[in-house]
């Protein structure tokens, strides 16, 4: 199942531990019906735990607890409804009786005041019963009134894509905040196992290396001033090539002593030796008395010392395939005939 970039993204802060608890709960799904996602998750944790074995735990102070304790009371008293408080209405005072009517004769009259407290006071018929009670304000309930109008409701926004866009924003965010941190984790590591490997820790330290180095000790190669030679004869014993190879320069020179070529026929000089897989050829001999090349110059000296050089007779022209078309009628092997020169002693003095 091919996964989209979202689904890679949760995988991702499911395994930081920075997605809410809704979201958690739909990974957590995901991973429960589908194995390959439920890999993918395991892979980030993977990932993403090597930074954990790179940073040590640490606490925090006592004041982050007590900012994150306030911050969450704050919030969840800023998302409650306000509740209206119930209005009392003031009580009522109570109302006292009106005391029986008495004569007119009976009715007492008002002290005189004294004059500097004197003031105006209205004047009562002595007939009135109602005595002076305080007035006393009721609140009146009205009915609405229809001819209001009413402000019309601002109509709310569909803002489902601006969060579904923060979100996305959010996560690629923390996915690029965590590849950061492990590219600079692993930079410091690799870091570390150049310069200073006994720094980490077993499980990350880079095996040795170890190098196997073969070397050849080559062949002593032929003396400069060695001259070597071959006599390549047949059966009957009688000479009928001469080989000479020069020691600097490993150029040979073929003579013809005693043998006549077939008509049609060439002879074809070959190299013998037990470490090529085959033997090698060197050219065909000339007609003419001598014949020089310079073949042997891409041979090791212990091959060219060692070998068996053979004379097969072949096609004219020599063989068509490379290889000997008939069992040789000459060979031969070399030997030194001229020594190397020694070095001179330093003359005493």
């Amino acid at each position: 199942m091919a996964y989209s970039e979202d689904h890679i993204a949760l995988a991702a802060e499911y395994a930081l531990g920075t997605l809410e608890a809704d979201e958690r709960a739909q990974v957590e799904t995901m991973m429960a019906v589908d194995p390959a996602f439920a890999d993918i998750v395991q892979a980030w944790a993977y990932r993403l735990g090597a930074l954990n074995q790179m940073v040590g735990s640490v606490e925090p102070r006592p004041v982050v607890w007590e900012n994150i304790r306030s911050e969450i009371a704050r919030t969840v008293l800023a998302q409650q409804p306000p509740v209206l408080a119930d209005v009392v209405p003031p009580p009522v005072p109570p109302v006292e009786a009106a005391p029986p009517e008495a004569p007119l004769e009976q009715v007492p009259q008002p002290e005189p005041q004294p004059p500097e407290a004197e003031q105006p006071e209205p004047t009562r018929s002595g007939s009135d019963p109602i005595p002076d009670i305080a007035p006393v304000f009721m609140p009146q309930v009205h009915a609405p009134d229809p001819e209001v109008v009413r402000t019309p409701q601002v109509p709310i926004a569909d803002d489902t894509n601006v969060i579904r866009l923060e979100g996305r924003v959010k996560r690629w965010r923390n996915i690029a905040s965590a590849v950061g941190a492990l590219a600079a984790a692993l930079l410091v590591t690799l870091s570390l196992q150049i310069l200073y490997p006994d720094a980490l820790p077993g499980a990350l330290r880079s095996p040795p290396r170890i190098q196997t180095v073969e070397v050849k000790t080559p062949a002593p190669p032929l003396t400069a001033a060695a001259q070597y030679v071959a006599l390549l004869q047949g059966q009957g014993g009688g000479p009928a090539f001469i080989l000479t190879i020069d020691g600097a320069t490993k150029n040979f020179t073929v003579r013809k002593v005693g043998a006549t070529p077939e008509p049609g026929k060439s002879f074809e000089l070959w190299l013998i030796s037990d470490k090529l897989p085959r033997p090698r050829s060197l050219g065909v001999i000339g007609a003419g008395e001598f014949t020089a090349r310079p073949l042997l110059a891409s041979y090791d000296s212990e091959v060219v010392n060692g070998a068996t050089y053979a004379v097969t007779v072949e096609q004219a022209g020599g063989s068509p395939n490379g290889q000997p078309t008939s069992a040789p009628i000459f060979s031969g092997k070399l030997i030194e005939t001229v020594p190397p020169s020694q070095p001179q002693a330093p003359a005493k003095k």
